[in-house]
């Protein structure tokens, strides 16, 4: 499996040739960042996995700096990224700011404001019918109206997301390896057996 990853990835040379990449100099190509060793490539996938549930955009150029600086693998922050895509973004920050929304005790708030007819409610659905039907002055309030109510919430939850999910990939990571390295020993000494 790893041998079909290492053929997916691009290699060392092509990016040293890659001219967008240059401003990095020679940091980028140290061999320590391309090898794959358990603690380098398992750092690499906690660090792509934090960048691939907290920020939406620019997930494979921040991890690659960010295992950059603490010399963990680059192709595997990169490719962990992938975890969440825009597949998966609808579902992974609806269920953040739910949880979110959860620790901060915002339901009840929200609650509370529905049955008291808050105007919070009739200038999102006035908002709505505004968009809908091709005006789109309201949308931009409608948006900065609602992001203290959606973005903090969106926000603890994709932190939360991140800070749990990374740290799940980079010790299943090492399990994994772990696990496999023995397999392969057992298996060198029972096949060295008479």
């Amino acid at each position: 499996m790893i041998d079909r990853l290492k053929k997916m990835l691009p290699s060392q040379q092509s990016m040293q040739n890659n001219r967008w990449l240059n401003w990095m100099g020679p940091r980028l190509f140290h061999p320590r960042l391309w090898r794959f060793h358990r603690k380098g490539v398992s750092l690499g996938v906690g660090i792509g996995v934090f960048f691939a549930f907290l920020i939406p955009i620019a997930q494979i150029p921040l991890a690659a700096v960010l295992s950059m600086w603490l010399r963990a693998n680059i192709p595997a922050a990169a490719l962990a990224t992938i975890v969440n895509n825009p597949l998966t973004f609808p579902p992974v920050y609806y269920a953040a700011w739910e949880l979110g929304r959860w620790i901060l005790s915002l339901a009840q708030h929200d609650a509370s404001a529905l049955e008291k007819g808050d105007n919070q409610g009739s200038a999102l659905s006035t908002g709505l019918s505004e968009v809908s039907q091709g005006g789109t002055s309201g949308w931009f309030d409608l948006i900065v109206g609602h992001m203290d109510s959606i973005g903090k919430p969106m926000a603890l939850g994709a932190l939360i997301f991140a800070c749990v999910f990374s740290v799940l990939g980079y010790v299943l990571v090492q399990l994994v390896w772990i696990r496999r390295v023995r397999r392969r020993r057992s298996n060198r000494l029972l096949g060295n057996r008479p």
